[in-house]
């Protein structure tokens, strides 16, 4: 037992260390607390230590990021934060020693694992700080009850507050390791948020100002000469970087995910009782909540479609999340993250090659896909597992695959117009380099392993031949269970690189010149990606060749992941996407129509040239030349010409026209009128001159409203199979006994508003059968209106006369 004495004296000490923490504002300052801290926990056994992380380590915290005791969502990081401090010092020595205090062999995760051994500290992670579909579900009490299930991040953590109102408010309750993560992978979104509202803040200041399009260069480093030079920051003064890829390699295994325990992570072997001393679910839980922080957060479609349905989760999130960008700013950490993980794929395929009994694709081929874990779980009744999980399929991929598309994708779709596309840029690496697995090596993080003391030399040392020989058909699977990365992703892209054309023609060139090699660079993979599409549009999914017979089984699974990974997503609300009205059913890559893949790319090549001899420069001839290799992997690509011509005739009609159909419009944009048909949701379609704008959105809004209640905006049903009634037995002594007309009658109403439900509810399912929906639109048209209006008139006037006639 600690005496009264020393429990007083270690709390005045934890105070004083708190107090000196958020003084230090200079390196030197910052360096003594450091030294202090270590001093502090080295002296003191994990039972000692409980008032330090109580009372100094949230202070810690906040002055290591940079947050204020503020409990606001909003309230940025400030300037004077220790990660700042340490990147603008530049100084490596600096660096080194705060990297040091926090590294996951450092004193303090030391302590840490001690006082979670023994649960001798839980904090409350707050609520407005969570991940913002995270935060709304927890905002429901039914949604609370089925968290733990659909995110292992939150299993056991969401409790109701037994000090506010007890089961109507809840919290996340985490332990010491847990609540630095946290607020670790919290950091980065915070901090970016901030920039954007600081720089969308500039941008209203200078609206005013004359726009020059040169200004679009600055924000893409390497492509404006004018540019100011922002000095370099050394990569060892990158103190969130360092930390990060420290905590990937000490918690996330990657050679062998089956096996629970390593050499290289010894610290884990005391780790906290929750966890059953398994690093697999620590990995798991350092992993999932990264996904949540950088790649879902925001997202209107969090969570699998199949996994909603299960639970029966409402699709409520698409109407309090809004179709916007992810955070910006995560590219350098994303992509990190993304290649770490992507290590476990690199070395399962090398096992697989120096594995003489290994015959086909790794562990995670497309038939370990999450839908059919996911049906896999259904049927063995596991509920708690919904999740894939890693030890079943020996990759992390299966976890990043739809969360990281949906990220990319976002970006695409809803970049604002008017914006720089440095964010963009970003994404777009990350999603080059998650297509091209078998071009990272080991020797990719030489850089970070040197920086903390190359703790991989006998971990990894097998493992480090370099990898050169670029794609094989041990990656058939990688590809085959990512296969929208390489086909609808492609055809996102291309709208996008129309959409931001204008704002800088050489880097877009460049950006879909770079895709177009990845997908030409093997004609082994090329073929695949083919064969696959040509499986994909056959009208039976049979065929004479074995190759292609082979490749009919992933159909379903790719099916199933269009519809899934692209699930809320509407072309009104994504302009320039060249999305049509089975948008979400069909890929359109290898497409001959004007929507395809090919015809886009012809377009954007006549753009793009128009583009560049219009700013005629220095770089004229290189551009030239990049477009010429742009028409040369497009023919790679397609077969052909790059640039078909298109036929035309320029005989004129010799029909004879009345009055009427001369002065009548007879082209569209391309089109004929008559062949012109919108190609999206037709209730949605732009408001027409006979009808009234605020009428024909208000009868939209309703329409919608009534669409999700009956539940009709679902997909088409054509199951055979019609509802389920269900029936209640009746005790034989209450029938027949009904006395008085009064019972009569209530039983008789009773009677008829049940056949009224009951033909409702079939004439409901009957519109949700045939994809029937309630569209109120046609009651907007003035020719409607000005017949209700002159009904109204008539009527008013017949009985204005008629009561002036009995006048």
């Amino acid at each position: 037992m600690i005496p009264n004495s020393y429990t007083v004296d270690s709390i005045s000490q934890s105070q004083d260390l708190a107090s000196k923490i958020i003084s230090s504002s200079t390196p030197q300052q910052i360096i003594s607390a450091c030294a202090t801290i270590e001093t502090f926990l080295h002296s003191r056994s994990s039972d000692q230590s409980r008032h330090f992380f109580s009372i100094t380590f949230p202070t810690l915290i906040l002055k290591l990021f940079g947050f204020t005791n503020d409990s606001s969502a909003t309230s940025p990081p400030q300037c004077s934060s220790w990660i700042d401090i340490v990147s603008s010092s530049n100084d490596p020595d600096f660096a080194s020693r705060v990297f040091h205090l926090l590294s996951p062999n450092g004193v303090v995760f030391n302590s840490i694992f001690s006082i979670d051994r023994k649960s001798l500290v839980k904090f409350v992670f707050p609520t407005e700080r969570l991940p913002e579909w995270a935060r709304f579900m927890l905002s429901s009490e039914k949604d609370v009850k089925i968290l733990s299930n659909l995110c292992p991040l939150f299993k056991g953590k969401a409790k109701a507050d037994s000090i506010k109102s007890p089961g109507s408010v809840y919290q996340v309750q985490l332990n010491v390791f847990e609540y630095y993560m946290f607020w670790f992978a919290y950091y980065p979104i915070c901090r970016a948020n901030n920039e954007n509202n600081v720089d969308n803040l500039l941008t209203k200041r200078t609206k005013k100002e004359k726009f020059r399009l040169e200004n679009w260069t600055y924000s893409i480093p390497g492509f404006s000469s004018n540019a100011k030079r922002v000095p370099e920051q050394k990569f060892e003064c990158n103190l969130y970087l360092r930390l990060l890829y420290a905590y990937l390699r000490e918690f996330v295994p990657i050679s062998d995910l089956n096996m629970h325990q390593h050499p290289y992570r010894s610290s884990l072997l005391n780790y906290t009782s929750g966890y059953d001393g398994s690093v697999l679910l620590c990995a798991e839980f350092l992993v999932d909540a990264f996904l949540n922080y950088w790649l879902i957060d925001n997202d209107f479609s969090p969570l699998s479609v199949n996994v909603c349905k299960w639970f029966g989760v409402s699709p409520r999130l698409s109407v309090v999340l809004r179709e916007i960008p992810p955070t910006s700013g995560l590219g350098e950490l994303v992509k990190l993250f993304v290649k770490y993980l992507n290590l476990s794929s690199v070395l399962a395929t090398n096992q697989c090659e120096s594995n003489a009994e290994c015959s086909g694709s790794p562990k995670w081929m497309v038939t370990d896909s999450p839908s059919v874990l996911f049906d896999s779980i259904v049927k063995s009744g596991d509920l708690a597992s919904v999740v894939p999980c890693v030890s079943a399929v020996g990759s992390w991929n299966v976890w990043i695959q739809r969360p990281l598309y949906r990220f990319i994708l976002r970006t695409f779709l809803f970049c604002p117009v008017g914006t720089s596309i440095k964010n963009a840029s970003e994404v777009f690496s990350i999603w080059v380099c998650y297509m091209e697995p078998w071009s990272i090596t080991i020797d990719d993080f030489v850089g970070f392993d040197a920086l903390i003391n190359g703790c991989t030399k006998n971990a990894r040392k097998e493992d480090s031949r370099s990898q050169d020989c670029g794609y094989s058909s041990l990656w058939q699977g990688y590809v085959l269970s990512n296969y929208l990365y390489y086909s609808s992703l492609v055809m996102h892209f291309i709208g996008f690189a129309h959409k931001f054309l204008h704002t800088d023609p050489e880097y877009i060139l460049q950006m879909v010149l770079k895709v177009l090699n990845m997908l030409t660079s093997s004609r082994e993979l090329m073929d695949l990606i083919k064969n696959v599409n040509t499986v994909f549009h056959a009208e039976q999914a049979r065929s004479s060749k074995s190759k292609l017979h082979s490749l009919c089984r992933f159909v379903p699974t790719i099916r199933e992941q269009l519809q899934d990974w692209e699930d809320g997503l509407c072309e009104s609300d994504a302009d320039g996407s060249f999305l049509h009205e089975n948008w979400n059913k069909d890929l359109r890559l290898f497409d001959d129509g004007e929507d395809g893949g090919q015809r886009l790319l012809q377009l954007f090549i006549l753009r793009a040239e128009a583009e560049l001899q219009s700013f005629s420069g220095d770089n004229l001839a290189q551009n030239l030349q990049c477009i010429d290799s742009l028409k040369t992997q497009m023919s790679c690509l397609f077969g052909g010409h790059a640039i078909k011509p298109i036929a035309f005739s320029l005989e004129p009609e010799q029909q004879q026209q009345s009055r009427g159909e001369i002065f009548k419009p007879k082209r569209v944009g391309h089109h004929a009128l008559a062949d012109f048909k919108y190609k999206g949701d037709w209730m949605k379609r732009p408001i027409s001159d006979d009808e009234v704008a605020w009428l024909a959105k208000l009868l939209i809004w309703l329409s919608d409203r009534l669409n999700e209640i009956l539940g009709l905006n679902q997909p088409k049903n054509n199951s055979d199979v019609g509802p389920k009634w269900s029936y209640v037995e009746v005790s034989g002594d209450v029938v027949g006994n009904v006395y008085g007309p009064m019972e009569t009658i209530k039983t008789a109403v009773y009677a008829i508003g049940t056949w009224l439900r009951m033909l409702v509810a079939a004439f409901v399912d009957l519109m949700r059968k045939h994809g029937v929906r309630v569209n109120l639109r046609l009651f907007a048209s003035k020719k409607i209106i000005m017949f209700f209006i002159l009904f109204a008139v008539f009527s008013v006037l017949k009985k204005a006369f008629r009561h002036f006639h009995r006048a």
